[in-house]
């Protein structure tokens, strides 16, 4: 499990990174280093919480502001067709940072051969129904 001192987005929100695209009174923004499409993007808390349900309210709160506020800029950007977001909550979720972030992932029409299930398909044999 990481702690602040060697967790990787700690480390990014404490050296003023120029990783970080936006920032807020809770949380910053970077790009995904394994982009799944054009856009995909990182909402992180400053405050080192593993997940979601860990989080303090003022800190989910303000993740959520990011997520619309950077929706539309993505939106501005790329005009992408739709969007996927998602956090990983604990290593059988597939979390691998166990600091809080949010993905925000722009679809395009075309870049899955049938998207139908969406975020189902973290398991695949369940996506389709």
């Amino acid at each position: 499990m990481n702690n602040e001192k060697s967790c990787l987005f700690c480390k990014i929100a404490r050296d003023g990174s120029p990783e970080v695209i936006a920032r807020f009174k809770h949380c910053f923004v970077k790009k995904d280093n394994y982009p799944v499409s054009k856009g995909h993007i990182l909402i992180i808390p400053y405050e080192h919480t593993e997940n979601w349900f860990t989080a303090r309210e003022e800190v989910r709160l303000d993740m959520m502001e990011a997520l619309h506020k950077m929706k539309a800029d993505l939106d501005a950007q790329y005009a992408p067709d739709g969007y996927n977001i998602g956090a990983n909550c604990g290593k059988a979720a597939g979390q691998s940072v166990m600091h809080l972030h949010i993905h925000l992932i722009p679809r395009y029409n075309g870049d899955a051969d049938d998207p139908k299930g969406g975020v189902r398909g973290v398991i695949p044999s369940k996506q389709k129904y």
